[in-house]
């Protein structure tokens, strides 16, 4: 599958991974749309992109519906999918102050867990659409972000490692069950990725997280998780599997 031409719809598109991916894409020559909650930035990228920003919650169903629909009708059926959405907290189930309220729990469970599947039932339907010049061509691909949390989550990412665990077990029987429609279902699982998330973290504590990187010794590139998705696009081969970009990492308990 060819990336120039292609509308694609970035989710969490206007920071970290997804402006990543997002620029990258664009200079492929893809026609960018990018969804988020944060306009300002959206907007910036997608003026310096040439693409649109659309605002999107994907965890509400009518706002992504109206998202998906607005980059519908500027560049046609969604050729490509990339959700970056996402939320990250760390808390203990059970702390000093008693059990963690549940719906601090259902919040992340719902922004990336359901928010993931809530963009990915959209953009199929759409993606449906798409015309095949040749019958083994493909129609789309989506890609989704999990974490190396879904394997080895730590202390305090019951809820974070839930969802992200949540986003690798719909991979596969996503790519089976669209695979009819000629449309692949990929998921990454980061590792330590230096997003706007660790510009808060003291630089001794930042210096820790990298020494635990077997090799490269140091914090991923927001680029390197872009270069990825971009391979997935243009090599058909890749189907519900689920990569690990991550050096190695094998996280600890902490």
């Amino acid at each position: 599958m060819k990336i120039k031409n292609s509308p694609a719809i970035i989710s969490g598109g206007a920071s970290g991974m997804g402006a990543a991916t997002a620029r990258l894409l664009s200079m492929a020559g893809a026609k960018i749309a990018i969804l988020d909650l944060n306009m300002a930035a959206a907007e910036q990228l997608a003026k310096e992109l040439g693409g649109i920003a659309i605002p999107c919650d994907v965890s509400d169903a009518t706002s992504v519906e109206a998202a998906v629909a607005t980059a519908y009708k500027a560049y046609g059926p969604p050729r490509i999918c990339v959700n970056c959405a996402g939320i990250v907290k760390s808390k203990r189930m059970v702390g000093k102050e008693g059990p963690m309220a549940l719906s601090e729990f259902e919040q992340i469970i719902r922004v990336n867990l359901i928010g993931t599947f809530n963009l990915m039932r959209i953009v199929a339907a759409n993606m449906m659409k798409v015309s095949l010049e040749e019958p083994g061509d493909t129609r789309g691909v989506i890609i989704n972000t999990a974490s190396v949390a879904a394997f080895e989550g730590q202390i305090g990412q019951v809820p974070y490692s839930a969802s992200k665990g949540g986003i690798v077990s719909m991979t596969l029987p996503a790519a089976r069950e669209l695979a009819q429609f000629n449309i692949r279902v990929m998921t990454i699982a980061p590792g330590l990725i230096d997003t706007p998330m660790y510009e808060k973290i003291p630089p001794e504590a930042r210096e820790a997280l990298t020494k635990s990187v077997p090799f490269p010794a140091r914090l991923g590139f927001p680029s390197e998780y872009a270069s990825l998705v971009a391979h997935i696009i243009e090599n058909d081969l890749l189907n519900g599997e689920v990569i690990r970009l991550d050096g190695a990492l094998r996280m600890q308990p902490r």
